[in-house]
């Protein structure tokens, strides 16, 4: 990523002719906002004094202290490159603060870094993710609204003809590595429709910072392709449904702590005890991973989606998968998340727990190296493999246990998350659905 001084930013707003600048934000729910500003507020807002109303904001504060200020990371300027020839659009991630200038504990990106400071204080340097976010692709109708029609009948790594998404997904990637993203690959995905696009590594902020940009430009050139790109977990029943799985590593410095030569399967204690860590919380932080109602439909066996808690290092079906590169490239697969979290949030609870397991030197169990999906449920028991909650409702049960999961999130986030949380399940839980007026409405 790029460092800016407050000159460099001003030289390159005058040099591609920048007319607009968004301040970006995300909510607790992992939507981007944003305030827009003409190019003549920008000392303004470098100065730190772009005010909004946080009250009108998911999960914020009260009307009574609404009152929020907005800090540009001065890093993540960019020019979106899609925007007109004259009068471009840039952008800033920010941080937001509270009017007393300190910051504001319900703002995610703020909330991951105090979770860093504590990786920090252990004797880290660096958290790094490199995520695998995968979305449809479907067409829109005459009206600009989305249908359930994909645009190709392609399955994994298929190419053209069968895979008509290519152009729109090959644009993407174009204006990606414009904006500065180093891309590693892109393809097609098992389900008709499906694409994933992998960009490298980078530390916790950054990497996060990543998935909301990618989700935009994503989200914004498929639009131009007449197509509509959802990250919604599973839009189709009976098809694969779409993960984000998050690849994490602990870095001292230059070298990788999860890396020890010395060691079984090259994975140093440090490494060992992170994931046991991940593995026990895992169905306590689940609610934060998996957010929608629509998760646990992607999180059921047959799909390759992890629905039990195990590792591995040589078959996917585990929770936890253990890629098969060492050295500066050992890291732990966390193959649950999908992407409908927010990734501020899903990386904080699974640094908290890989955290708390490296503090309390936990001991996680043997790798599974079976095919968890074709084993009979006393085979999973016998092996002590325990499966991810069944739906959102068991799912936010399980967080209001688990202090690990909380404690990641702060009181704040976590009480408006529940609450909002809650009330999604409720009203998905009293909607009659069209299953059931199929099922019902002619037998009874």
């Amino acid at each position: 990523m790029a460092k800016y001084t407050r000159e460099d930013i001003k030289k390159l707003i005058e040099e591609k002719d920048v007319n607009f600048i968004r301040l970006q934000f995300t909510d607790i729910l992992g939507t981007i906002k944003n305030v827009e500003i003409p190019v003549s507020q920008l000392d303004k807002a470098l100065d730190n004094k772009m005010m909004f109303d946080g009250s009108s904001i998911e999960g914020f504060v009260r009307i009574e202290e609404s009152d929020m200020y907005l800090y540009p990371d001065l890093d993540t300027f960019v020019v979106f490159p899609w925007t007109a020839a004259k009068g471009k659009v840039a952008r800033f991630v920010c941080d937001v603060y509270t009017a007393k200038g300190e910051p504001f504990a319900g703002d995610p990106r703020n909330n991951l870094k105090r979770v860093l400071k504590k990786m920090e204080e252990l004797g880290f340097t660096d958290f790094n993710l490199g995520p695998e976010p995968e979305f449809f692709l479907f067409k829109l109708d005459e009206r600009g609204e989305p249908t359930l029609e994909v645009n190709d009948h392609g399955g994994y790594f298929d190419l053209a003809p069968t895979d008509l998404g290519e152009n729109c997904r090959r644009d993407i990637v174009l204006e990606l590595e414009e904006m500065g993203f180093e891309i590693e690959a892109s393809h097609h995905e098992v389900a008709p429709g499906q694409h994933e696009i992998d960009f490298k590594y980078a530390d916790a902020i950054t990497a996060c910072d990543n998935i909301q940009t990618f989700k935009l430009v994503v989200k914004t050139i498929a639009r131009k392709h007449g197509l509509h790109a959802t990250f919604m977990p599973k839009p189709l029943f009976g098809e694969a449904g779409s993960g984000m799985h998050f690849n994490v590593s602990l870095f001292n410095g230059k070298e990788n702590a999860f890396y020890d030569e010395s060691e079984k399967h090259g994975l140093s204690e440090t490494a060992m005890q992170f994931m046991a860590g991940v593995l026990k919380h895992v169905r306590g932080f689940t609610a934060v991973t998996n957010p929608t109602v629509n998760s646990y439909k992607r999180l059921v066996p047959g799909y390759e989606a992890p629905c039990y808690v195990a590792w591995s290092g040589q078959n996917r079906s585990p929770l936890v998968r253990i890629p098969s590169s060492r050295g500066l490239s050992t890291r732990i697969e966390v193959r649950s998340v999908d992407p409908s979290a927010n990734p501020y949030l899903a990386m904080a609870v699974i640094l908290e727990a890989g955290l708390d397991g490296v503090k309390n030197a936990l001991t996680p169990p043997p790798a599974v190296d079976r095919n968890i999906y074709v084993m009979t449920e006393q085979e999973r028991e016998d092996n002590g493999i325990t499966s991810l909650p069944a739906n959102l409702d068991d799912a936010l049960l399980l967080l209001s246990q688990d202090k690990i999961a909380q404690e990641a999130l702060g009181n704040h986030i976590y009480t408006n998350f529940k609450e909002a949380k809650e009330i999604e399940f409720d009203m998905y839980r009293t909607t009659v659905h069209q299953w059931e007026r199929d099922q019902y409405l002619k037998m009874y």
